[in-house]
Parts: structure tokens; sequence; C-alpha cells
């Protein structure tokens, strides 16, 4: 029998993706999503590359009655991703409530659970925006967290708090690994699945697929005038394939109990940081489409610069990046070009 994994979020960008690789990797995926922010195409695409469907769960994860439902429904889960958020910088400046209620709520629902039924191992989707505007570059696991720039971030801040404070409690018998992954971009070799964004994207690559497409008039680059080579943010760009990857590694170490403690914290990037032109450059290099851009002014909550040091992920959790950044945006380009022809 495959070993169960409940991931919620599991019809989002990286969750979708992920849920293909645990598939691949021997386990039994369990999708638990409310579909508010994702679609349910995700799903067809799903099957479509594995030849089988998901069991899917039309949940809140910030229900902790309907979650009990679904480990009632699936008694022999043996650990979980929580991918399950909001995601978006701008967005959360916009809407911070919401982003608390949503982000926060749901890893407080999943945490009351899950003892409840004896599932002791989770996979914590956090994010390198916990390291704030960080004073040295590249960020390690031991880089001290700084007021985030955005609620979005200090969502990830509080849930990273709130583990290690249950972690800390008499009797707790959860063990967590939390990813704070960087900047995911591409999509599956198949172009079956992808990033599919709710209206106008708030990421930038898909906004690059988009304006190149025609779908969008323009790319709007927010600032030029940062501290970097040419002035604009510097981001580590992960193709979405290997984060997922890093998932499986991570949730396979749970379940073996390699652990070295009961949280343990990994940084999830390439270990290098590209431009915001730098990404639109090498776009136009791979795909062979001029895209129409200006620069606007900066966008609130964004931080000038940050990418990772991996070491830590490729020395302890057995986890190395594959996928070049122009492989990745020509990925993305497939993707873009499939979507114009459903």
């Amino acid at each position: 029998m495959r070993t169960k994994i409940l991931v919620t979020g599991g019809a989002g960008y990286i969750g979708s993706h992920a849920v293909v690789e645990l598939q691949q990797a021997g386990y039994q995926p369990v999708i638990v999503d409310n579909f508010s922010n994702s679609e349910e195409s995700a799903l067809a695409g799903i099957e479509s590359i594995l030849g089988a469907k998901v069991p899917t769960y039309r949940i809140d994860c910030a229900d902790a009655e309907a979650l009990r439902g679904v480990f009632r429904a699936e008694p022999d889960v043996a650990g979980v991703i929580h991918f399950a958020a909001y995601k978006a910088v701008g967005e959360s400046v916009q809407k911070p409530l919401a982003y608390f209620q949503n982000n926060v709520g749901s890893l407080l629902a999943l945490l009351a659970v899950m003892p409840e039924f004896g599932v002791e191992s989770l996979a914590f989707s956090s994010s390198c925006t916990v390291y704030g505007i960080p004073d040295a570059l590249p960020v390690t696991e031991a880089t001290p967290t700084k007021p985030a720039s955005s609620p979005y971030g200090r969502t990830k801040q509080m849930c990273e708090d709130i583990v290690h404070d249950v972690a800390a409690a008499p009797g707790n018998r959860v063990h967590t690994i939390l990813l704070r992954y960087f900047n995911p971009i591409g999509a599956h070799e198949s172009a079956k699945i992808g990033e599919l964004p709710l209206g106008v994207p708030n990421n930038l690559v898909p906004f690059i697929t988009q304006t190149a497409a025609g779908l969008r008039e323009k790319l709007t680059i927010f600032g030029n005038d940062y501290d970097t080579p040419d002035g604009t943010n510097i981001r580590d760009y992960i193709h979405v394939v290997d984060l997922a990857k890093a998932h499986v590694t991570a949730v396979r170490r749970l379940l073996e109990r390699k652990a070295s403690d009961v949280v343990e914290t990994f940084n999830v990037g390439t270990g290098h940081g590209n431009t915001v032109l730098e990404v639109v450059q090498t776009f136009e290099r791979v795909s062979g489409q001029k895209l129409n851009y200006d620069i606007g002014p900066r966008r609130a909550g964004d931080v000038p610069a940050i990418y990772a040091d991996a070491t830590k992920a490729e020395q302890v959790l057995g986890f190395k990046t594959e996928t070049s950044l122009a492989d990745s945006l020509a990925s993305s380009w497939k993707w873009q070009q499939t979507l114009k022809q459903m």
C-alpha cells in the first residue's frame, strides 16, 4: 500500500507539481483545496500526467471540523504538506486581514487536528520573506529574521513561530520541516500543469508570458533605482518541479525519522540571484519574443534583493536544484502557449 500524504492547496501552482512528484515517488497524495486561488482544470492536468485520479476534498483548511472529516475519510494518512495560503506580497499589503485569517488560521487548524489522528509529520511551505531585508547575501538558515516587508511575510514568520512553540510544548508529537523557498517559476515538462493565476498576475513570470502572448499590453517593472547591478530587484528563481521534489525529500526524511530535531529549517533555492531585467532578457532570448515593458515606481512590500545559500539543503536534506533559469523560462512559455490553445 502506498503511503498517503495529505497535500493542502494541492490544486495550486506548487501543490499540483508536488502531487505529481509524490505519486511518481511511490506515495499516494490526497488533495485538500477550496479552489479560492486555483482552478479545477489543474486536477485534469494532474490526472493526465499520472493516468489516475487523485482523491480530492473541497474544503477550507482553516475549518478544523472539515479537516477532521478528511482525516476520518482517509484514516491512514501518514503526513501533511501544507501549501494552502494566500501568497501575493502586493495583495497582502492591500488585504492584510485576509492573509492573517487564511495563512495563520489554516496552520492552527492543522496543528490542532493532526495529533487527534496520530499524524506526526508536517512539511510546511515557508518563505524567504521571513528574512525581511537582510544585511548580507546570500541568506543562510542562520541569517537573523528581521521585520517582514509585507503582511504576507509576517504570516510566514508567525507560522514558523507557532510551529516552534507547539514543538516545545509538553506532549507534542508533530515533527516539522520548514522549507523557506524563494521564487518558483516554470511548469511541468508536459505543459499539462503550470502557474495559472486568477485575474491579473501578481508574480513576474506569468506577467511576462501573458505579455508575450498578447494578453497584457505591457509589463511594468517596479523600480530601477535599487542598489543592484541594473537597478532592478534581485530574486532567486527556482523551477517549480525542483521545488516539488524538495517537498518529497522532506516528507521522506520526516517519515523515516531522520530529522535531527523536532523542527528543521531549510532554504530551498538555486543559490544564485537574478535581476528582473536579467529574467526579461533571458525570456526574450529563449522564446524569441520581444517584450513590451516599462519602468514604474517601486511596489510596496518588495525587498530589494534576496537569494539563498542552499548549502544546508544539499548537505543535510540531500536536495539540489537541477534546472537553469533559461530552461525554467522556456517551460513557462511552453505552458503559456498551451493555455492559448485550450
